[in-house]
């Protein structure tokens, strides 16, 4: 199978597993209990139930919602006869996502899929992509008691990319691809969520870390942390590179989001990571934080900071030009956005 053909139907599967889940909690024909003299639905789910065909003696309890929100963001600049010079430039970042939320008793099922695509064109200047991330998030807990604040937790998550990376501007030799690199996080552990505050912590004692590079070339090159290729003394390949690297570790998350003035939202979110078999206690480390200033319903500002730091993720370049990359070792990785744009909630 092509590449490309391999990258649209990974894509096509991944959607599908989330309409999958979508469609799963539009049927409603399980979530009926006992029969009884009221008629109940709540109200985020009153568009999925046909009222006149509930029977008055039936309860009909909706257990799952949903939110979903779309956007764009544009920047631009234009000039014309201007003495101090400069380019005319526009970007966009196109953003989505996707929520469904099963709550029943103690039982709680949370699933988030998202989307960035960022591209910048610039006067004089190939198109350029300027952010690119798709994820999937899936949380189950169970509440020790209807009194507690811990739940009994697994959690899986996925992360990767649309399209190819490039160190520009170089755009002949890509430094990321789809799957290349591509994470997935799978363990157990408790959730704490906060009785009042909008804060939920996760610990892990055992999770699965699994990084993909499926891309053949970056894999033989050692990319992302996998083990590269075996090479004889002539540069031949012996053996090829691993495109899966495993390691069982601990898992540390947290989320919290917060209105701290009229209008502005603060959320942050917080992941740690550290593998038992390599270098214990060297923490891989993920944050997020990000403020939404909304304008109106339609229309809304946000600013945000995302810090990286993997101690397998070593930075490679062809410094002398000789057509090899040499290896710089991890650093840290920061990324700033500051965007305004149109979002959609529905």
């Amino acid at each position: 199978m092509s590449q490309p053909l391999f990258q649209f139907s990974t894509i096509i599967l991944f959607l599908s597993l989330f309409v999958s889940i979508d469609a799963f909690s539009q049927d409603v024909s399980w979530m009926t209990e006992e029969p009884v003299d009221t008629v109940e639905v709540k109200e985020s789910q009153k568009d999925t139930v046909d009222l006149d065909s509930v029977s008055g003696t039936q309860e009909v309890m909706m257990f799952w919602t949903k939110e979903n929100a779309v956007g764009v963001n544009f920047n631009e600049v234009a000039f014309i006869n201007w003495n101090a010079g400069g380019n005319n430039s526009i970007s966009a970042l196109f953003h989505g996502n996707f929520e469904r939320t099963y709550t029943k008793d103690l039982l709680n099922w949370k699933n988030v899929a998202s989307f960035r695509y960022g591209l910048n064109a610039q006067e004089g200047r190939e198109l350029r992509k300027s952010e690119d991330q798709l994820s999937f998030t899936s949380t189950a807990g169970y509440l020790r008691d209807s009194t507690s604040n811990f739940r009994y937790s697994a959690k899986f998550s996925f992360n990767t990319q649309f399209a190819n990376g490039y160190r520009y501007p170089n755009t002949d030799r890509p430094i990321s691809k789809f799957m290349a690199p591509g994470y997935s996080f799978l363990g157990i552990g408790t959730e704490y969520t906060h009785p009042k505050e909008d804060l939920t912590i996760y610990l892990s004692p055992l999770t699965m870390k699994s990084t993909f590079v499926l891309d053949r070339k970056m894999a033989n090159e050692g990319m992302y942390g996998v083990n590269p290729a075996i090479r004889d003394e002539a540069g031949n390949i012996l053996r090829d590179g691993e495109r899966v690297r495993m390691e069982l570790g601990i898992l540390l998350t947290s989320g919290y989001s917060a209105t701290i003035f009229e209008n502005v939202k603060l959320e942050n979110q917080l992941t740690l990571y550290t593998d038992y078999l390599n270098k214990f206690g060297n923490i891989d480390v993920d944050w997020q934080l990000n403020v939404d200033m909304k304008v109106n319903n339609f229309i809304q500002a946000s600013v945000g900071t995302h810090i990286r730091y993997d101690d397998d993720v070593k930075v490679k370049e062809d410094i002398d030009g000789d057509g090899k990359l040499e290896e710089l070792g991890p650093k840290v990785q920061f990324k700033q956005m500051l965007g305004v744009g149109v979002v959609y909630e529905f």
